[in-house]
């Protein structure tokens, strides 16, 4: 019997299943180098995105990874939660990357804080406390086991989406209209494209390439059929995509 390859060829499912891991993973494992001894230092970390699909992370100043990323940005996170069974028949994806922390007179601050407290809300009981900061974790490389047999190397823009600032700039009160205006419609979302159960699910994000959505701990990625390219196709998009989940669910 012929051996499988260590590695597969990248290709687009390959590259998409690797964003959904990322996009919807709420916790993950971050390796440091200690600044005294050099040696690995690993901590759980709660996860979210920035717009173009660069982890975030919210480090207190005294944690002692905190220390570590500042002394020696390379950095490593290991996503992917196990589920039943051999844990490491389960998905998950190490990403190699740089940290920038951001500080609080930061023009990105705002849009991280929007984005990370959408994804993981009970962190407003402490994010605005004077010693915590969100970092980017600035990917590098990724290594992405999709199951037996299934590895694949990628390169860090391969994990990136698209889109600008203006873009960008549109989601918070996309999020804040969908949310509070129409929950229905988020619903909606969760019943048709995630086969998901009803439920008071939230938008937790919304970028170039798709929707985040959210009910307590469990998360969905739902991708357009077409990246969004100006502010406007997010308004469009979405309420297509409304009208589309209306009609197959018979709610009409």
């Amino acid at each position: 019997m012929p051996e499988t390859p260590l590695l597969q060829p990248v290709d687009a499912d390959a590259i998409r299943e690797a964003k959904t891991q990322i996009r919807t993973a709420r916790f993950g494992a971050l390796a440091a180098l200690d600044p005294d001894s050099g040696a690995p230092l690993v901590s759980r970390v709660g996860v979210s995105t920035d717009f173009d699909g660069t982890p975030v992370i919210l480090i207190s100043r005294l944690a002692a990874h905190t220390a570590a990323l500042t002394a020696d940005p390379r950095c490593s996170l290991l996503l992917g939660e196990p589920g039943k069974g051999d844990p490491l028949a389960h998905p998950r994806i190490s990403i190699a990357a740089k940290a920038v922390i951001i500080e609080r007179d930061d023009a990105r601050h705002a849009g991280l804080a929007t984005r990370y407290l959408s994804h993981q809300p009970k962190a407003k009981l402490y994010a605005e406390l004077g010693d915590f900061r969100f970092v980017r974790l600035e990917t590098q490389s990724a290594s992405f086991n999709a199951g037996f047999g299934r590895s694949y190397a990628l390169t860090g823009a391969e994990l990136l989406s698209p889109g600008d600032a203006t873009l960008a700039a549109a989601e918070a009160h996309a999020l804040e209209h969908m949310n509070e205006d129409h929950a229905d419609a988020v619903n909606n979302y969760a019943r048709h494209y995630s086969k998901a159960p009803t439920g008071n699910w939230a938008l937790a994000g919304i970028d170039a390439e798709g929707i985040d959505i959210a009910l307590g701990d469990d998360t969905h990625r739902i991708f357009f059929d077409e990246p969004l390219t100006v502010p406007e196709d997010m308004h469009t998009t979405l309420i297509k995509m409304a009208r589309a989940a209306r009609l197959a669910l018979g709610d009409a």
